[in-house]
């Protein structure tokens, strides 16, 4: 007989989290949408980017790294296109201070187009494309996420980030299909778990300091790299990432911002390039009923499993249940 998991809700969770971000140093407005971002990934199954990130919140707030109180300014400088600069704050506060500015694009055009810089992202792209997607819209994102960690074919160190892309569409009478991956064959995030439960990763993740092939993630992680996905599709997709959530924004690039953070920081000064879309402009009606019957397609065909099932399950069973709370929970000093 197994022991059940003690469990925390969501709410009492975000509460936990929030209280430590404004003691080291974030507004009560910063501390409430980071914390909730980090108990939503905890609740719906996103470990690697759940509690797991608060120590690293917490360090580039203690250090003075990231300015847990930054205002971003929001300037619109095309019907459709909105530059934010985050001053050196945290990138989903700026995103969500400025989201009437972006529904009002939408509303007037169809379409947004917004390009953040100088903002620290820390988490998955999936909970802020979700949000666009519960309105009815499709939403794409991408960061240059600003630790280099990723070894293409016939690169000698590391020239990428991790990189990751997102995707959101609404579905007619169903959840929003919702995926994120990044485009390195495995995520940091879940690389530093796998290390902590001294586990393997499979030959091909990544390579050592010497350029070998290793299923150690330590052997990876110090002096090593994670291979991009696909071969050099997935460092040409690193290369588009980079050249519009770093370049097209006007932020660093992940060398330059390798470069200039302080040694041993979690967080990094990075660009992002989100687009939003009304799908229906221009009389596309049909759109969400569409969607519905090419997931449902898939479904028959043996793809049962969409992006998403996994975490709606998991949100679903953290409303009924609560949340399981962790060992990780616990050593990373959430008052519980």
């Amino acid at each position: 007989m197994t022991n059940e998991p003690d469990r925390i809700s969501f709410d009492d969770l975000v509460s936990a989290i929030e209280e430590k971000l404004v003691a080291a140093g974030a507004s009560p407005s910063v501390a409430e949408v980071l914390a909730t971002n980090c108990a939503t990934c905890e609740r719906d199954g996103t470990l690697s980017h759940g509690v797991f990130r608060v120590a690293g919140y917490l360090d580039s707030l203690t250090r003075g790294w990231a300015d847990g109180a930054a205002e971003p300014n929001i300037d619109v400088v095309g019907p459709s296109y909105i530059r934010i600069d985050g001053r050196n704050g945290f990138a989903q506060p700026a995103l969500a201070e400025a989201r009437p500015t972006i529904d009002e694009a939408v509303a007037e055009s169809g379409v947004a187009v917004i390009a953040l810089r100088s903002t620290h992202h820390f988490s998955a792209l999936w909970p802020d494309l979700e949000a666009f997607a519960r309105e009815g819209r499709v939403a794409m994102g991408m960061i240059a996420s600003g630790k280099l960690a990723v070894v293409p074919e016939g690169a000698t160190r590391p020239v990428f980030s991790t990189n990751p892309f997102g995707f959101a569409t609404p579905v007619a009478g169903a959840d929003p299909i919702v995926f994120d991956f990044s485009t390195s064959s495995m995520s940091h995030g879940d690389l530093q778990l796998l290390r902590a439960e001294g586990r393997d990763v499979p030959v091909g993740t990544g390579v050592d300091s010497t350029g070998a092939d290793t299923t150690d993630p330590s052997a990876i992680l110090d002096g090593g790299g994670i291979r991009p996905i696909g071969g050099h599709k997935g460092a040409l997709l690193s290369f588009m990432i980079e050249t519009l959530a770093a370049g097209l924004t006007g932020g660093a690039f992940t060398y330059e911002i390798d470069a200039e953070a302080p040694e041993g920081a979690h967080t990094f000064r990075t660009g992002q390039l989100f687009i939003v879309i009304d799908p229906e402009r221009g009389g596309n009606d049909a759109y969400l009923g569409r969607v519905r019957e090419f997931v449902e397609m898939l479904r028959d065909a043996g793809m049962d499993r969409q992006p998403g099932d996994r975490r709606y399950a998991n949100r679903a069973e953290a409303a009924d249940r609560g949340i399981p709370v962790t060992d990780l929970i616990r050593s990373k000093g959430v008052s519980i």
